[in-house]
């Protein structure tokens, strides 16, 4: 999450602590595709017809690990724009949260091998 930059910076002295904005470090392309991700879970979780056809092949714990991170998302998204936070400041949140479930997918996704072309 630090390494994609959507951690919020700070700057702190003894007991005082003060954080701004995310500090957009690392790979602006990734960032970008979390945050234009995030924006999707401000609809209710559900699975649809395309999307289990397009699952079927992958194994039973990511397709867990996936309707975990459906769910929560969406559920965050919801709780803190109810709380009224600012609506970019929720999806940089959610975003942020994102990036920890797509490292556990591929923390459980073995390596596939890259065929060289000549």
């Amino acid at each position: 999450m630090a390494w994609l930059g959507l951690v919020p910076a700070e700057h702190s002295s003894g007991k005082r602590i003060k954080r701004g904005e995310i500090t957009r470090t690392g790979n602006a392309a990734a960032r970008t595709m979390l945050i234009e991700s995030a924006w999707h879970y401000r609809f209710p979780a559900r699975e649809g017809r395309s999307l289990i056809d397009r699952n079927a092949e992958l194994p039973e714990h990511l397709k867990a690990i996936a309707w975990k991170a459906q769910v929560r998302l969406c559920a965050k998204f919801r709780r803190l724009a109810a709380s009224g936070k600012q609506t970019v400041k929720v999806v940089a949140a959610v975003a942020r949260e994102l990036a920890g479930f797509v490292w556990d997918i591929a923390r459980h996704t073995p390596p596939v091998a890259i065929e060289t072309r000549r």
